[in-house]
Order: C-alpha cells, then sequence, then structure tokens
C-alpha cells in the first residue's frame, strides 16, 4: 500500500498492492495495521456503504455536522467515478477548495476524506459499484447538503449530471453554510 498526499491537507490518495496472475488479481482493500502505520491515523471504520449508480449519476455534496461528522474511506469496485472532496474546515488555509481524483475498478485507488469536507461523485460509466466506510454511522439529524454546482466553489464535473435526488438538485448553496468545523 501507498499514501500519496492531495494539495490539500488531511485529503489522501491510498494505492493498494495488487496482485495480478492468470485467475486474476488479489488486493487487500484494507488492512487496519498497514493503514495505521502508513497514515499516522487511528481510525474506527463503524458503518460500510455500498451504492451502484448508472453513467451521469451525481450523489453529493454530503457531509455529517458534529457529534457524528464522518471520516470516510472510498473506493470504486466496479466502473468509474470522479471523486471530489471540498474543505469546509474555517481556519484551513484551502477552506472552501476542493480536490477531484478519477476513482475507478482499474486504478483501484481508495480516497480518504477526513471530517471536516464535504464529499460527492459523479459516474463516469453505467453500473459502477461505489463503496465506502464511515467513521460514525448516519444521522439524518446531522447531515448536510451543499448544492452541487454551487458558483462559488466552481467545481467543473466532467458531465452534464443525467439523474440527481430531489435533495441534491434542491440543496443550498455554499454561502448558506456555517461551518462547524
Amino acid at each position: 500500500m501507498q499514501v500519496e498526499q492531495t494539495p490539500i491537507e488531511g485529503l489522501l490518495i491510498i494505492k493498494p498492492k495488487v496482485y495480478f496472475d492468470e485467475r486474476g488479481y488479489f488486493l487487500e482493500s484494507y488492512n487496519q495495521n498497514l493503514f495505521n502505520a502508513l497514515t499516522g491515523l487511528h481510525i474506527h471504520w463503524k458503518q460500510d456503504n455500498e451504492s451502484r449508480s448508472e453513467k451521469g449519476v451525481l450523489r453529493g455534496l454530503h457531509l455529517q455536522i458534529p457529534p457524528t461528522a464522518q471520516d470516510k474511506l472510498v473506493r470504486v469496485v466496479q466502473g468509474s467515478v470522479w471523486d471530489v472532496a471540498v474543505d469546509l474546515r474555517k481556519n484551513s488555509p484551502t477552506y472552501a477548495q476542493h480536490f477531484g481524483i478519477e476513482l475507478n475498478a482499474r486504478n483501484k485507488y481508495q480516497f480518504l476524506i477526513p471530517k471536516g469536507f464535504a464529499h460527492a461523485f459523479q459516474v463516469l460509466e453505467n453500473d459502477t459499484i461505489f463503496e465506502y466506510k464511515c467513521s460514525e454511522t448516519y444521522s439524518p439529524d446531522h447531515e448536510c447538503v451543499i448544492r452541487w454546482n454551487d458558483v462559488d466553489l466552481n467545481i467543473k464535473w466532467p458531465l452534464a449530471p443525467a439523474i440527481l435526488s430531489d435533495r441534491d438538485n434542491n440543496a443550498a448553496p455554499f454561502s448558506h453554510f456555517q461551518s462547524p468545523f
């Protein structure tokens, strides 16, 4: 496993070691001891989620606020996504900046999104399966949604979204978000 820093402190790209042979491939999708040693973090994962989506679907920008703020470790099992995290930490030099990365079944990269970030992804291929670990369980009372195409955030999405949930399509603009981070 390799860990790479991104231009935004706290966002990490995790590159698992993949073993290929004539049968296919094998990888450890998560190893707590190795993760802790390489990242210096000790996150207790409480919930795993999986979604399946078609090309053009956009999910986000989502986050949970304290006391149930979540760290997320995301990956694609099948297909591909453009994955984005937005820094919502008020005292961060990269506040309101975002970082995007393609996660797909070929590169098998994982993306660590710590507490204090909003998260979204846009599906680039039909029949994409997206998995993620969360450090806290889902709490609808603490969930926030920020408009995915907010002009102040200026995220460049690779595809015109085909399908959005009503919640994501009607989310409040970034200017209405009061960060608790």
